[in-house]
């Protein structure tokens, strides 16, 4: 996925989805964060911003806070959007292995006993489904990668909803995008949400399947390409 961007700093993040920059001419605004959780280690004050601009005219804020350059020159793509994105891709060009031989591909498909959206549902020849969620990993703490990085009711409902697809004969896959150039293997953030490293390690007992790549980052003059493309360690 190739991304044209430009580079400013940052002031704060502030009220979730808002952010103030300096941009390369000095000046200040205000941009969009696409990004619910804490963002712990990837919003620190005076780190380079790259930022996209949206060609809708009616929005208030054209400007989307797309990765993050830390002082350590560690990307981190912090707009959890490209999250699926990414993993369409991969998936669609072979990359990730374990999810080849479908037949078809659907997005955001309802599914499950509360009220859930399965990020991807893949339906082979012989009618097997899989369903497949899709988690943002960017915590980075003492060279060790995190996931959550904050507690996560939803992501909570989300292990439940694959363990039950696991319980009725469906294949059920757990895929952690990690989007930070400085993780190479992620745990259970064990320590910020205890619950759902408890339904994480039962998923994987009740045949969930945990899998994790990771997105390289190459610049390019006046854009991004960011691409999943390396499996990467999960330790349960």
């Amino acid at each position: 996925m190739e991304i044209n961007l430009k580079k400013a700093s940052l002031i704060q993040r502030y009220k979730r989805f808002l952010a103030d920059i300096t941009l390369e001419d000095g000046s200040d605004c205000t941009i969009h964060v696409a990004n619910t959780g804490a963002m712990t280690g990837c919003a620190v004050p005076d780190d380079t911003v790259w930022y996209s601009t949206s060609d809708n005219l009616k929005r208030k804020y054209p400007f989307s806070w797309e990765l993050t350059q830390t002082d350590k020159n560690h990307f981190i793509c912090v707009n959890t959007i490209r999250a699926n994105q990414l993993a369409e891709q991969a998936i669609l060009n072979g990359t990730i292995t374990e999810l080849q031989g479908f037949e078809t591909l659907n997005r955001e498909v309802k599914y499950g006993e509360e009220n859930s959206k399965i990020d991807f549902h893949l339906v082979d020849k012989a009618g097997r489904e899989t369903f497949i969620e899709v988690k943002s990993v960017t915590l980075l703490e003492e060279d060790q990668g995190y996931f959550p990085d904050a507690v996560t009711l939803r992501g909570q409902k989300h292990l439940r909803e694959l363990i039950a697809m696991a319980e009725k004969g469906h294949r059920a896959v757990l895929l952690f995008a990690i989007l930070h150039s400085g993780i190479n293997d992620i745990k259970p953030a064990e320590h910020i949400d205890a619950k759902y490293t408890t339904l994480l390690r039962e998923a994987s007992q009740q045949g969930v399947e945990i899998i994790a790549y990771k997105a390289i980052f190459q610049k390019a003059e006046t854009s991004f390409i960011v691409t999943l493309a390396n499996k990467a360690p999960v330790i349960l």
